[in-house]
């Protein structure tokens, strides 16, 4: 159900709290300006957004990977509200509907890529990054102009708080989809933070006959197991990873470690996806072993249509992600959110709500 009124012209919001990254170690919740909506933007009132490794990246290093901070940053791209005003031009959704959101817009460039995979366009913009500059802001603020072609209207039966998680969901379903059909085949997920465990619920929906989970911590195993790991593994335990023979692994650690792990782990002719983001410059990596062996290792990088999969599945109830979500913190607190979703030995997913203050 919205969670607000319709707003008539002369009552749109100007301004509201929003968490906003200056430096390293410097985030502050601050009171930003709603500017008036282009003709083809829709005014949304977020209800809850998540916080993502690249939102704890620019508060702890002023930089996710080589995105660095040059000016102050609104963070947040997984978000979910309700459209309080519609776009003047009549597209995307009606005020009062609620909605998720297609953070991506794909930008021109010489670069040549597939045409159906606009993920990959070297001008690519995202909500809350600093890889371009002026940077792009995202959406951890109580109100916040947005295109109309990046709405997804929720059907019934998505409530707004689940749909935070549509966004990294639908990450988890592009990186699952880089491996093609998993049904039947065993499966090896390396890191059980929260697109672990997204990925582990894709993989049960998709059909996948076994389903391991790797981690370094206690916590991230046991929300993997509610999602649908039929089997969990320390992360030191080599051996017992190698003997997973996986067919299919999603490598979602994000460190060489993680990567050692999920080639090891994969059976001969087996396909490795790394949907894990390396730190830039040269990594080590068991080149020899995935040559002798004619691993596929296989990028994955953000995600395209599988939003839509994402809703519909939500929608019908075959995919189970709840298990994810273990915090959420009104967005006054968002310092304090902050902290425990750097801590992944405790945390899954952590959520602000952008509901006003009670």
């Amino acid at each position: 159900m919205p969670n607000s009124e319709a707003l008539p012209a002369a009552a749109l919001p100007v301004s509201g709290p929003a968490v906003v990254a200056h430096a390293a170690g410097d985030l502050r919740i601050e009171d930003v300006p709603v500017p008036p909506p282009g003709s083809d933007e829709a005014v949304v009132e977020v209800a809850y957004g998540g916080i993502c490794g690249s939102d704890l990246h620019y508060w702890l290093h002023g930089a996710a990977g080589e995105s660095i901070l040059k000016a102050p940053l609104v963070l947040g791209h997984e978000i979910s509200g309700t459209v309080v005003r519609a776009a003047a031009d009549g597209t995307g959704p009606a005020t009062g509907t609620a909605v998720a959101v297609h953070p991506a817009t794909p930008g021109p460039g010489t670069a040549r890529y597939p045409e159906d995979r606009p993920n990959l366009s070297p001008g690519c913009t995202y909500l809350g990054s600093a890889a371009r500059f002026p940077h792009t802001d995202g959406a951890f603020s109580r109100y916040v102009n947005l295109p109309a072609r990046m709405l997804r209207a929720l059907p019934e039966g998505i409530d707004l708080r689940t749909a935070a998680l549509i966004e990294p969901a639908s990450v988890a379903w592009h990186a699952v989809s880089r491996a093609g059909d998993v049904a039947g085949k065993t499966a090896l997920v390396i890191g059980s933070g929260p697109i672990g465990a997204l990925a582990v619920a894709v993989l049960k929906r998709a059909g996948a006959g076994r389903i391991v989970a790797v981690d370094m911590h206690a916590r991230p195993l046991e929300i993997a197991t509610a999602t649908g790991a039929d089997k969990v593994l320390a992360a030191d335990d080599a051996e017992a990873i190698a003997a997973v023979e996986a067919d299919v692994v999603i490598e979602s650690s994000g460190n060489h470690h993680g990567l050692a792990s999920a080639i090891k782990g994969a059976v001969r002719g087996g396909k490795v996806v790394m949907v894990g983001l390396l730190p830039s410059g040269p990594q080590p990596v068991l080149i020899s072993l995935a040559i002798t062996r004619e691993l596929e290792l296989l990028g994955s990088f953000r995600f395209n249509d599988e939003i839509d999969d994402v809703i519909a599945a939500l929608a019908d109830g075959s995919l189970h992600v709840d298990p994810v979500i273990t915090h959420e913190y009104p967005v006054e607190s968002a310092l304090e959110a902050f902290g425990v979703a750097r801590n992944s030995a405790e945390s899954g997913k952590v959520l602000l709500s952008f509901g006003p203050a009670a």
